[in-house]
């Protein structure tokens, strides 16, 4: 697997086109007190947001984690994470499945501040001192690899006052254009009592739905400026890339399944926007390179390199 022609470019940008895996509908992302996200383009064109940022990140995780063995998939074994377990032992969560990474509530908010005492320790700055970001980089180096792909921000004020923040590396969304609303509805029927009290769910239940018909691109930007800024060195630049390679292309063959109603396919071949000359290798050659990748920067994981958390309210 060859990265080299990456090593001077500011960004990799690559697209692909997806479609409905039966018919020609899909359901979009909502959100509250909105619902779908539609807008218009400059000159008219009807667009929509299928999958936000936010929510592409944790499905891009999500696709590197075996919940049966509650471990990372084969090719990534090996990797820093954050484990939280309950106190007898029983796994709860983790750093790569938690929204917010090193942020969550299981790590830093429990009775054990084990994890929260470490991160205050390895990332303390003065009172009127700038926040490190190599420092921070190191840090999650250590812990949680991911969170340097994903970012992360650690809120909490014991921790560099609440000042370490670190951007995504990795951005994707779904987006289409050219949309048109496919109104549908139906019934809940209530065959023994139809007029009863719906607050009960008793009763005929009328209901109307709305789906979307359109052109549908996801969009993956890696920002390989931010990742050389980290000073991390060659080899884990190397790593970080190869790893968002295998999410991307992971997540385009086994996590689109968005929701029920939005359950997409690839249509041809990601294809890569920028920079031209780069030649994307298979995802089978990227799982090929990964585990060595991982092998030549282990020694600067944490020992082991699952940190447990015991999480108590």
């Amino acid at each position: 697997m060859n990265l080299e022609s990456l090593q001077t470019e500011p960004r990799l940008h690559l697209e692909a086109q997806l479609k409905p895996i039966a018919g020609t509908r899909f359901q979009p992302t909502g959100f509250p007190n909105l619902g779908a996200a539609q807008y218009k383009l400059p000159d008219g064109t009807d667009m929509l947001l299928v999958e936000s940022a936010q929510s592409m990140a944790n499905r891009l995780e999500a696709v590197c984690w075996d919940t049966q063995a509650n471990d990372w998939v084969a090719p990534l074994k090996g990797l820093p994470c954050v484990a939280v377990t309950d106190k007898a032992g029983k796994p709860l969560t983790n750093s790569v499945l938690e929204a917010h990474r090193l942020n969550s509530p299981y790590l830093l908010e429990g009775k054990d501040k084990s994890f929260l005492a470490l991160l205050k320790k390895e990332l303390a700055v003065g009172d009127l001192a700038p926040v490190n970001l190599k420092r921070l980089a190191q840090t999650l180096l250590k812990y949680d690899l991911n969170s340097l792909l994903h970012g992360v921000f650690l809120a909490k004020s014991e921790i560099a006052g609440g000042r370490m923040r670190l951007p995504r590396a990795l951005t994707a969304f779904i987006e289409a254009r050219n949309i048109t609303v496919a109104a549908s509805g139906g019934v809940k029927n209530d065959a023994l009592n139809p007029s009863g009290d719906t607050a009960r769910g008793f009763g005929n239940v009328p209901f109307h739905r709305e789906e979307f018909c359109g052109e549908i691109t996801a969009y993956f930007i890696l920002d390989l400026a931010l990742i050389r800024g980290f000073g991390l060195g060659r080899p884990v630049e190397q790593l970080l890339t190869a790893l968002a390679l295998f999410k991307i292309q992971r997540f385009l063959r086994d996590g689109l399944r968005l929701r029920t109603a939005c359950d997409l396919e690839l249509q041809g071949a990601l294809q890569v926007k920028r920079p031209a000359a780069f030649t994307l290798p298979a995802l089978k050659e990227i799982e090929d390179a990964l585990p060595q990748l991982i092998k030549a920067v282990a020694d600067r994981f944490a020992q082991p390199p699952q940190t447990t958390v015991i999480y108590e309210d």
